[in-house]
């Protein structure tokens, strides 16, 4: 059976980091695409940051650029997003996702989703 666990969310100040982990089981990570997306309150669902099958390429929204980095660990089957220098905007339900196809980071493109982990940036 194909799941995804994500953990490592919390509550953070701002300027802190927190680094979310994605384990897979039932398939193997690095045939998919692979990406991070976050739903804030009220919100649509939106892509954080992708990495294309085989990690050929990487994108990230421009909200995140150079503050986050996600990366996987194909040994562990586990994908990683750092996050550096939260802010209060960057609060929302992170989910780990994986997609057959690498096409773009949109919620739309991709097959399987993690349960979610909470992260807020607040004082």
């Amino acid at each position: 059976q194909l799941q995804l666990v994500e953990s490592g969310g919390g509550l953070v100040q701002p300027g802190g980091s927190l680094r979310l982990s994605c384990a897979a089981s039932g398939f193997t990570l690095d045939y998919y695409a692979i990406g991070w997306f976050r739903q804030a309150p009220g919100k649509e669902r939106e892509g954080v940051s992708c990495i294309s099958s085989g990690g050929r390429s990487t994108n990230y929204a421009d909200s995140v650029k150079g503050r986050f980095t996600i990366s996987k660990d194909n040994a562990k089957n586990t994908m990683y997003l750092q996050m550096n220098s939260l802010k209060p905007e960057d609060t929302a339900i992170y989910f780990c996702a994986a997609a057959i196809l690498s096409r773009r980071c949109v919620a739309e493109n991709y097959d399987y989703w993690g349960q979610g982990t909470q992260v807020t940036v607040s004082s």
